[in-house]
């Protein structure tokens, strides 16, 4: 009896249309969130793996003290620059072409300082990563929670953490068990190149990911932005309501005026909200958690331990600390 029920609901979710959409639905929106999320492994990737390259760049270079502090700083200057104009861009020509631009300049920083044969090579390359990077972690938070359903938002907008982190950990396995060995000018190229990856798969990413519903409203191609959300909602109610806010959103003239007014003078829930979203991010910020990451293997070096591979393989442990933490 109970083996037939069994049957039963297996062959009514087989056969049922709605069920079948509503799973068809869901797996394309992770596969958007996820293609998207390909641009903060890119940030996380260089954290973790310029730890180690750093080493085999200063033996193979001869690149003083200074030089080492401002090749590893540099990028997160240049990040915080790129993403000033990571918004304008994406009203420009779109969330989903500003991941392919995102992808274009990263990978020309990438290659850039894979092939480098002199310090100020290297430093072009990773001046050009640093505004891919800066691009991509603005732009993929917006995408994410424009493309998202409204009851998994929460959930899906926190992707782009876990992909940095995740980042981190492959650089670091590369540190550590990839490439580790190699003489030091043949291991650095190596480790540096396998950050172009990423971004190859988000240039494929754009030939299955559709734009931004808010940007195609912003953009008056209305009909377009009903058909992605019909791809990636499966309420129909909330479709049309979505689309409606969005309509009223853009529709009013003084729209932008309104919206600066909002933020510079805020309601109480406003400023809750504000506060909390900029207290996480400064504070995540001033620990200087980046720093420690970059530095982790001078760190672990200083409390005592010897050998590359020692010291490798506990960043690794740290990585997948990280990731394991920011995952509950």
């Amino acid at each position: 009896m109970d083996s037939e029920l069994t049957d039963y609901d297996g062959d009514f979710e087989q056969h049922n249309p709605l069920e079948k959409k509503i799973n068809i639905t869901r797996k394309y929106v992770i596969a958007c969130v996820v293609f998207a999320s390909l641009n903060n492994v890119l940030l996380g990737y260089d954290i973790g793996v310029m730890s180690g390259a750093i080493i085999f760049i200063k033996e193979d270079l001869k690149i003083s003290e200074f030089q080492e502090e401002f090749l590893v700083g540099v990028l997160s200057v240049i990040s915080l620059i790129g993403s000033l104009f990571g918004g304008r861009a994406s009203d420009v020509i779109g969330r989903k072409w500003t991941m392919g631009l995102v992808s274009i300049v990263f990978r020309a920083g990438a290659a850039l300082m894979t092939l480098a044969p002199t310090f100020r090579v290297l430093m072009i390359g990773r001046i050009l990563a640093g505004v891919g990077i800066g691009l991509g972690v603005m732009v993929a938070p917006i995408y994410i929670a424009e493309i998202s359903p409204t009851v998994a938002r929460g959930t899906l907008t926190s992707f782009p953490e876990i992909f940095i982190n995740a980042g981190i950990l492959l650089g670091y396995v590369s540190n550590n068990y990839a490439f580790f060995g190699l003489p030091s000018h043949t291991n650095r190229r190596i480790m540096l190149a396998v950050g172009i990856l990423p971004s190859v798969f988000i240039t494929f990413a754009l030939c299955i990911i559709p734009e931004s519903p808010r940007w195609l409203v912003m953009k008056n191609r209305i009909e377009e932005a009903r058909s992605v959300l019909l791809k990636t909602n499966d309420d129909e109610s909330e479709i049309e309501e979505r689309l409606a806010e969005m309509q009223s959103d853009f529709g009013a003239s003084d729209g932008e005026e309104v919206l600066w007014r909002e933020l510079l003078s805020p309601s109480l829930a406003l400023r809750i909200m504000l506060i909390t979203g900029f207290g996480i991010q400064c504070c995540q910020q001033i620990t200087g958690i980046d720093a420690t990451v970059y530095y982790s293997p001078d760190i672990f070096k200083a409390a005592g331990l010897d050998g590359n591979s020692k010291v490798f393989a506990t960043t690794v442990a740290e990585g997948v600390t990280k990731i394991v933490f920011v995952d509950l």
